[in-house]
């Protein structure tokens, strides 16, 4: 798996995507969280990537992936070399044959390196600012990974936001949506917090 920091580095040297399609494997995504997505997941947002995930036992669904992962292993580690020198010289072929030398089927006999495009948009120095529309709320989340509302009730949404602001969004009859910049995050019931007069967590939808 490519390490946070190969991940920082390959953005920087290859520019920003528009998306990025993992599984739901740590540290990209968690099926237990909301809308699985990660403290990984909200640095991509910052940076205006779209995570996309793969559906839980679906693999089929990143092919391309799931079979680079198997000529990797089939290269490189059935066996593996004896030390680490030898081992990454095993490595750095497996790049150099997989991106420039061996065509492939799925790009028309092409290589990697002969159909890959620079992203046009560059790293950027800082992370953008973001500013909510003027008819959210905007609230900051806890070190618990909650909203404060109204000042008397909670309502949990993940620990890896806290700190940052989310925008409420008012739908009428005490239905709000919550957004982490420009990506919807789920609904909340204001009055199920009033009613049963207890905290709730953030849900997907409204059923």
């Amino acid at each position: 798996m490519l390490s946070i920091i190969g991940l920082h580095h390959w953005i920087c040297s290859y520019g920003l995507p528009q998306q990025i399609h993992t599984d739901n494997g740590s540290p990209f995504g968690s099926v237990r969280a909301i809308q699985r997505y990660t403290q990984l997941s909200y640095w991509f947002i910052e940076l205006g990537i779209t995570p996309v995930f793969s559906d839980p036992a679906h693999p089929e669904q990143n092919g391309r992936h799931e079979r680079m992962h198997r000529d990797l292993k089939a290269a490189c580690a059935k066996p593996s070399a004896y030390d680490l020198k030898t081992q990454q010289r095993k490595l750095n072929y497996f790049v150099k044959e997989y991106n420039h030398i061996r065509p492939h089927e799925a790009l028309n006999m092409k290589t990697p390196a002969a159909v890959h495009d620079f992203a046009a948009r560059p790293f950027p120095e800082k992370t953008p600012h973001f500013d909510y529309d003027s008819d959210h709320k905007v609230l900051k989340v806890t070190q618990n990974g909650a909203i404060r509302w109204r000042s008397y009730y909670w309502v949990y949404l993940t620990s890896a936001l806290k700190g940052k602001y989310v925008g409420i969004e008012e739908l009428g009859n005490g239905i709000w949506k919550v957004f982490y910049r420009n990506v919807f995050l789920g609904f909340f019931n204001e009055n199920e917090l009033r009613n049963k007069k207890t905290n709730i967590r953030l849900e997907t939808n409204l059923v």
